[in-house]
């Protein structure tokens, strides 16, 4: 998977380029409360892009995956102490959940995404289930680096797109 093949120094640049976007981006902006990933596994890294978050003054949220098959929002404390989650996903020791309502924006990983914001998870739903279970006033944003969109990615009727995708 070139995902994790792809050189450090390449990452790190484009992930700052996709960090740029973001942060210019109008609801990123308007924001108080952002769910990002943690990212692994080669996916745009949102380290930096959380602590900046968390500077000026952003509530930063990230998921906990449950036993249920369901994703909850749970506030990341600066200098929280992280866990591996069931998955070998870093999530925040104390976990304090968040209302759905209060997500202004939530940031999407993906293998590839296409340009309607169609994506292809890791296979397990979670992320789709959570969408789908977002208010009509959170917007969600995909992170991406340029190979990862593709020119049509096929969905199933459970498959939630994104409403942007921001790559570099």
């Amino acid at each position: 998977m070139r995902l994790k093949t792809q050189k450090e120094e390449n990452r790190n640049k484009k992930s700052f380029q996709v960090k740029i976007k973001l942060f210019r981006n109008r609801v990123f902006k308007k924001a108080k409360t952002v769910m990002f990933y943690m990212s692994f596994g080669g996916e745009v890294d949102t380290v930096g892009m959380i602590k900046a978050a968390q500077k000026i003054g952003k509530t930063v949220v990230v998921p906990v995956c449950g036993k249920n098959g369901l994703m909850s929002p749970c506030v990341l404390k600066d200098r929280g102490t992280l866990l591996r989650g069931p998955y070998g996903i870093r999530e925040p020791a104390l976990k304090k959940p968040v209302n759905l309502k209060s997500l202004e924006l939530v940031v999407v990983p993906g293998l590839a995404f296409d340009k309607k914001g169609r994506r292809l998870g890791r296979g397990k739903g979670y992320y789709d289930r959570f969408l789908s279970r977002l208010t009509k006033h959170s917007v969600s944003i995909g992170l991406a680096y340029d190979f990862q969109i593709l020119p049509f990615i096929p969905t199933t009727e459970y498959d939630v797109n994104v409403d942007k995708v921001i790559f570099a």
